[in-house]
């Protein structure tokens, strides 16, 4: 079969390389899947890139990138039904703690992993629901309904954060966002109320006039570490941060105080290592949305296997709109 992989770190450029190797075999409890799409993700260009913290060799010998796709199940191991042959799929963690990912035209992995995509969603969706999908909503409903409830979606027209304001105003939430000036009308049209640009001086101010001076019960924060001031003073008492990145300032220094006499909640997400049931419990929570139509997770850009490195790069531009996919045939 034909897979990118890399055996050190460095650009993608310079160490991803295309190459011919075995197709694998399903082992007992595994599905072979025929992968159509693989989804590109921010996590695997900085893995890549030797960008983990702690993290000073490649794992592996050698690694297939990606953990996200989508395809057909195409064989089954020992202990699986092999009704799931030719069931639509799409994959979940395909290279976390594995050496073998999505960047190929197969992947076996544990028959879990590959979950059964609804009838009437493509697999090029499909195969963005690994971690744009899955973190949009446990950040969302991981602490229960918000039917009712403020949510502040910062960076509401990142993939994550587009999809976080399309489940949280499905939900019956009112959702105030933030993003650049250009992008504020893809925001407003994926279901926020207010939107506001994250660079206005005045955005506290403005964020709590919103909430009528009651201020946010729950915030889906893709920049903690810069915005730690800002929730500090838009959060209601008893709020919940839900953060899931910080790629600006990775060692932050909170205010403490306004924390504390808030009692405030600082929930993070690392979408890998959900629990199984509570992953189960987003899962169906996703096909919900998507079945009903209130979620669309858009696509930014597709590239062909070949342009791997290209597709990485892509996923770390500043402002991209949408998931970025390799297109597998």
């Amino acid at each position: 079969m034909r897979a990118v992989s890399y055996s050190h770190f460095g650009p993608a450029d310079e160490v991803l390389a295309l190459e011919d190797v075995d197709t694998p075999k399903p082992g007992p409890g595994e599905v072979l899947v025929r992968l159509t799409f693989s989804g590109v993700n921010p996590s695997d260009a900085k893995a890549r890139a030797g960008g983990r913290p702690g993290i000073t060799k490649p794992p592996f010998d050698r690694i297939i990138p990606h953990s996200d796709g989508a395809g057909v199940i195409e064989a089954v191991g020992d202990g699986v039904d092999h009704a799931r042959i030719g069931e639509r799929v799409w994959i979940w963690n395909g290279q976390w703690q594995r050496a073998f990912g999505t960047a190929a035209e197969y992947i076996a992995l544990p028959q879990a992993q590959a979950v059964p995509l609804p009838e009437a969603v493509s697999l090029e969706v499909g195969a963005s629901l690994g971690i744009p999908g899955l973190t949009a909503c446990q950040t969302v409903f991981g602490g229960g309904d918000v039917a009712g409830k403020t949510l502040l979606i910062s960076g509401g027209a990142g993939a994550v954060g587009h999809n976080a304001v399309q489940l949280a105003a499905w939900a019956g939430a009112q959702v105030i966002a933030t993003s650049s000036a250009g992008a504020m009308d893809r925001v407003r049209d994926a279901g926020a109320a207010h939107v506001f640009d994250y660079a206005d001086p005045d955005l506290a101010a403005k964020i709590m006039d919103t909430t009528g001076g009651q201020g946010v019960a729950r915030a889906i924060e893709v920049e903690f570490g810069v915005n730690a001031p800002l929730l500090a003073q838009v959060m209601a008492p008893l709020g919940t941060i839900a953060a899931y990145g910080s790629g600006k300032d990775m060692a932050p220094a909170l205010p403490f105080g306004p924390y504390l006499f808030k009692a405030l909640k600082i929930d993070i997400t690392l979408i890998y290592i959900l629990p199984l049931p509570e992953r189960q419990a987003m899962i169906a929570k996703l096909h919900e949305a998507l079945e009903a139509g209130a979620l669309r997770p858009e696509i930014g850009a597709t590239f062909p296997l070949e342009a791997c490195a290209e597709a990485q790069d892509a996923v770390m531009t500043p402002g991209r709109a949408g998931a970025v996919l390799l297109e597998l045939g």
